[in-house]
């Protein structure tokens, strides 16, 4: 009886170099166009000529991910471990689960990495630690796990140390990382933001319109942009400052334009303050989930904590807008 040939795992070659498509996609990528798409093949990758003593990284099977990491190894002859954590980077993958410990453990197993190797060490980057526990992937595969830097490009450095400096450890979110966001938030709302200006516009206005596009840009735009100037911690209660920054101008109108009695303007005023200002406080609790700032545990209570009551806020406003109308209507005003 003849048996089949277990065939080797396949060690798929790569470079450090970044093409004008790798580019392209990452451009893709960043305006959200076709989102879970810009991925990579998870398995073994080889830079350069490893061998038995060569570093192993590991990475997630995200376009972006994978090519920061082996831009950032150009002239190391080492692996990379891409995980399969279905297209999504390193941070929010370890928060799912996928960039776990289980998908180290399978993904060292599936390569039969501990057979092609003697360096039982593998790098992980910094920001896959929430999913990760070292000391059982050691128990159930004796690969030491080491958390590397927070960025890529210090990978070098930290190799050369052979540890990582305080300053690699330190999670930045400047205007740059921020301003990186605009596009996907701002695209992701935009079909929402014209359906609903223009059915708005219909239904009751210029104004009305317009508040539905100052919300999207007033919570996808300057909040990014303006998050560590805003005052209070939480993300969401930022947002209502924001919001509330963002409906003065259709509160004032709506006092100063108006030929109605003083009751009404200010119940108007109220009214768009109530309810433009929730809108733009949810749209800034998204991005608790585009940074490091907040944990999982942080982000499910700031969500647990706020959605009631952003609820509540625009409820209020709504009544009070559906009061205006039925009052306006009958003459009270």
């Amino acid at each position: 009886m003849q048996t089949a040939l277990k065939s080797k795992p396949e060690i798929i070659p790569t470079t450090s170099r970044l093409t004008g498509r790798d580019k392209w996609d990452h451009f893709l990528a960043r305006c959200r166009y076709r989102r879970m798409s810009h991925i990579v093949s998870p398995g073994l990758y080889s830079l350069g000529s490893p061998g038995p003593e060569s570093q192993i990284f590991v990475s997630a099977n995200y376009t972006l991910s994978f090519d920061a990491l082996r831009s950032s190894l150009e002239g190391i002859d080492c692996y990379i471990l891409v995980l399969n954590t279905y297209g999504i980077n390193v941070w929010c993958a370890a928060g799912k689960g996928t960039f776990g410990t289980e998908e180290v453990i399978e993904r060292i197993e599936l390569t039969e990495l501990k057979n092609l190797v003697k360096n039982k060490v593998l790098i992980l980057p910094q920001l896959g630690a929430p999913g990760v526990c070292s000391q059982e992937v050691e128990r159930r595969t004796g690969f030491k796990v080491e958390f590397g830097p927070v960025r890529a490009r210090d990978i070098k450095h930290y190799l050369t140390n052979g540890k990582a400096t305080p300053e690699m450890r330190k999670v930045n979110f400047d205007i740059k990382d921020r301003a990186i966001l605009i596009p996907v938030e701002l695209i992701g709302l935009a079909p929402y933001i014209l359906v609903l200006s223009i059915l708005f516009y219909f239904i009751s206005g210029f104004w009305s319109a317009l508040a539905i596009a100052a919300i999207g840009i007033s919570g996808a735009v300057f909040f990014p942009l303006l998050l560590p100037f805003l005052p209070t911690k939480d993300f969401t209660s930022k947002g209502l400052v924001l919001g509330v920054v963002t409906s003065i101008p259709f509160a004032y109108q709506s006092i100063a334009w108006s030929d109605e009695i003083l009751t009404y303007n200010a119940i108007s005023a109220i009214a768009w303050i109530l309810l433009i200002s929730p809108w733009v406080a949810y749209i800034a609790l998204n991005f608790t989930g585009s940074t490091t700032f907040t944990s999982r545990t942080g982000v499910r209570r700031e969500i647990f904590r706020y959605i009631p009551i952003l609820a509540v806020i625009f409820i209020s406003g709504l009544i009070l807008s559906v009061l205006l109308g039925i009052g306006s209507y009958l003459g009270w005003f």
